[in-house]
């Protein structure tokens, strides 16, 4: 997620939210990194922040709880790891951080980082849980590059008051959707657009026209008419190379 200097602190702040902790973090569309202009990134970290801390957990099968559990063992472990790594290294554990077997045997706090740096796990490993890491930028080159220097690129995010200023961010990005001023719902919903990713996140599109065509298979049938591609009986194999290289550049000089 990249917000940009002049976006709505407090719908951004909002939008990461749901962006960073539906279904606990475990959406394949689910964000990890989000990148803040410094003008406005101690306001945003603040809301975020409170946000993040007043989610309430819960197992239940209702609508109190706004998160709920991981779904395995293996994958509490990686996310318990990530954020150790990250803690003993110095990052900055801005609410969340641990377990929470009281709630039951896979609960995990929503957790915010700062400080994370490129020898962390939560860095560039895929954490696929409720983790995120802030960092802050000064120029949107500098936030793109950044955000494009990973091996993956599925959905990211741009939040800006100017959509044309988000658009065109958003056509900068690396990755199979972009959604401005959303975190995922805005292409992951529009089952009229493909959906995919590009780099390490896959080949091939769901949804939309280029969704169809996965489930097809092409074949090309073709009918020979008229002028044949090899030379005619007699004719050297050099001469009918250099008359059919004559011809071709005469049939691209005629009017279309």
């Amino acid at each position: 997620m990249i917000v940009l200097p002049d976006a709505d602190v407090a719908k951004a702040a909002t939008g990461a939210v749901t962006a960073c902790f539906s279904s606990a973090g475990q959406l394949c569309v689910s964000v990890e990194r989000i990148y803040v202009h410094e003008s406005i990134r101690d306001e945003f970290t603040r809301a975020f922040v409170a946000r993040t801390a007043a989610l309430k957990l819960g197992g239940a099968l209702d609508y109190h709880a706004q998160m709920g559990s991981l779904t395995s063992e293996d994958q509490l472990a990686t996310v318990s790891a990530h954020v150790e790594d990250a803690r003993a290294k110095g990052a900055s554990v801005l609410t969340g951080g641990r377990a929470r077997p009281d709630l039951g045997p896979l609960f995990y706090e929503p957790t915010v980082l700062s400080g994370v740096t490129p020898d962390m796990l939560p860095f560039a490993e895929e954490t696929f849980g409720p983790v995120v890491s802030i960092y802050g930028y000064t120029d949107v080159t500098e936030a793109i590059d950044r955000a494009n220097d990973t091996p993956f690129g599925l959905n990211a995010s741009v939040w800006s008051r100017n959509g044309r200023a988000g658009w065109e961010v958003a056509a900068r990005l690396k990755a199979g959707t972009v959604n401005v001023n959303e975190g995922y719902a805005a292409t992951f919903g529009s089952v009229g657009v493909p959906m995919g990713g590009m780099k390490d996140s896959g080949v091939g599109r769901r949804n939309g026209a280029e969704g169809l065509l996965k489930y097809t298979e092409s074949q090309s049938i073709a009918l020979q008419r008229g002028l044949a591609l090899r030379p005619p009986k007699g004719v050297p194999g050099s001469v009918w190379s250099r008359g059919m290289t004559f011809g071709i550049k005469a049939l691209r000089r005629l009017p279309r």
